[in-house]
Formats: structure tokens, sequence, C-alpha cells
């Protein structure tokens, strides 16, 4: 591209710190010199992201409909319908949830016809989008069904120069075993070689995790190491990835916070969150891998304890930012 991306910017859950931190992002002159920024929310709540961060956004307001236009250091508001009720916050509720999966669809939407080149979201609360009627496992999922993007996807963590990607994500861990398959294994490799070659790295080094204490302790702690996940691993070093495994899973991060490798393939997701979370929670970025835009966030949550008191760091958001511009602009 010989020009700026354009990205839809959305405000996360109405009752969270969500609204905060987007406007705090959104105030920062670099950040409207890096990018067109498409803000996407309803006036009730960009009005109260604006009043707990205690700052006033210049925007172009624009209605479902209008011709999108922009203007250099200006955002443009996409102004959305009100939520059908009051989002209090600190609470997971409908009408918060309403107000995400209005965002959500829209920006997709948008990004489907190419209106948009990424797609940056503010912390949400996956139990509100649920009460809404969100029927997916996660949001992630939600907007893989609007992109009608087929097979696997998954979400990225990202804490500095190290990626991880898992193999299953926000299912019960009694389900996890019986999904962990040679196929599954490689497409969870697969996608985060390809996503971390388009942000800039020729060849990445990919350490795959085993599922067992101590990648089963040669088979004595479990079969799934010898079985299925040793075996992956010997089809992607056929396929010219550079992958290796599998690790046990208590000392495979120190390796990894080392500098031996560029990411990690967990087998679930605390087994990769908490290890990330301990080495940088406040700058951790998700990326949402397989849709055809990026679609970033902040690895920290709606954060419902501290939502209102205008505390909220943003180190994580802008971190999403600048990955997501930096994938936009390299489309």
């Amino acid at each position: 591209m010989t020009k700026k991306p354009r990205l839809a910017v959305l405000l996360g859950d109405p009752a969270g710190v969500g609204p905060e931190m987007g406007v705090k992002l959104l105030a920062r002159a670099e950040n409207r010199d890096a990018a067109e920024l498409l803000l996407i929310a309803p006036p009730s709540v960009l009005a109260a992201g604006e009043k707990i961060a205690g700052t006033k956004l210049d925007v172009i307001a624009l209605r479902p409909g209008d011709p999108l236009r922009f203007e250099a250091g200006r955002i443009t508001h996409l102004v959305q319908p009100e939520p059908a009720g009051f989002a209090k916050l600190g609470e997971c509720s409908v009408p918060a949830g309403q107000a995400v999966l209005q965002a959500l669809t829209v920006a997709t939407e948008l990004a489907k016809h190419g209106a948009v080149q990424g797609i940056l979201f503010a912390p949400l609360n996956k139990h509100s989008l649920r009460l809404a009627g969100m029927d997916e496992e996660d949001e992630l999922r939600f907007m893989q069904q609007r992109f009608e993007v087929p097979g696997f996807t998954c979400e990225f963590n990202i804490t500095d120069q190290l990626w991880t990607s898992r193999v299953t994500s926000h299912v019960p861990l009694r389900e996890v075993a019986d999904l962990i398959t040679q196929e599954s294994v490689g497409e969870a490799v697969h996608i985060i070689d390809k996503a971390l070659r388009s942000a800039g790295i020729a060849r990445p080094r990919i350490a795959v995790s085993g599922l067992n204490p101590h990648a089963g302790d040669g088979g004595s702690i479990g079969l799934e190491e010898i079985e299925v996940i040793a075996p992956a691993v010997e089809r992607l070093k056929r396929d010219g990835l550079d992958a290796s495994g599998p690790w046990s899973p208590d000392t495979v991060f120190i390796a990894a916070r080392r500098g031996d490798f560029d990411a990690v393939v967990s087998m679930y997701h605390d087994q990769g969150q908490i290890a990330m979370k301990l080495m940088g929670f406040e700058r951790g970025v998700t990326l949402h891998g397989g849709l055809p835009v990026p679609v970033a966030t902040s690895a920290s949550g709606s954060a419902f304890d501290i939502a209102g008191k205008g505390i909220a760091r943003i180190d994580g958001l802008q971190h999403a930012f600048d990955l997501c511009v930096q994938i936009a602009a390299r489309a």
C-alpha cells in the first residue's frame, strides 16, 4: 500500500475500561497520523469514555450509509444506534454485549468490502457477548462466521517479540485431549508461521509444547506426545517449517523468553496464557489469526474492578494498534 492503512476502532465493553482505553489511544496525535481511523461506537459510549479519560476527541460524525470521509489529524466517527438499555459499569449485561456485537458486525462488513484494512478493539467481555446472544465460542469465531472464513483460526498472544498460538482455545479442559490431533497441531503451527512472516520474520522458529507434564516423560505420563505431537512436528519439518518439539510445557517458555524461539504453540489456553501474562500482562497483545485482515486488541480484559476510575493503562492496546498498522500497511 502507498497510503496509510485505514483501521476500524471499537471501544469494547461499555461496562469496562474499553471506552476509556480507546479514547486515550485515539487522543494520541501520533496514532492519528499513523492511520486513517474509523471509530465505530454509539455516542453515549464515546461520551462515557471521554468523560472517564478526561479528554474530548475531535471527530467527524457520520451516520450509517453516509460516504466515508477522513481528514488529517481527525477521527471519523461512524455513529451507531444506542443499546436498548443501560450498561452499568462493572457488570455484565445484555446492552453491553449488544453494543459490542453491533460494532463487530459493522467492522467485519466494512472489512469484507475493503473499506478498512484492519480492526482494533478495546477489551470486551465474553459473558456479556453471550448474554446478548452470541452463540459462537468467542469473538474470533463470531467474526470468522461473518467473514465466511472456513477452516482453522486461532488467537495469537504476543508479549514483546514472543508470539504464541494454541491448538485449542475457549473449551473445557476435559475436552482438550480429544481435540489434539496431528491435523490440529499442524494447523496451529502453519497459521502462526504465516502470521509471523506477514509481520516481517522471514523464517520463524517455532517451539511446539507437549500436552502432558514433562511432555509425557517418555510415555509414562501419557502418549499424546509420542502418538500425535511428535509425528505432527516431523510432518511440519518436511513441509519446510522450522518447528521443534514436543517441548516440556513447564520449561519451554524459559527458553522462549531467552530468545531461542519466535513463537510457542501450546496445546490449550492456560498453558500459554499464564506464562505470557506473567511475562508482560500490561504490554500483551491478542491478534486474531486466520481472518482476511488483522484484528487486534490488548491481552488485558475488561477490568470491571477499575472501570470508571480513569486509571486504565493502554500499553497493550498501543502495541496492538502498532502491530495492526504494521500488518495492514504490508498487505
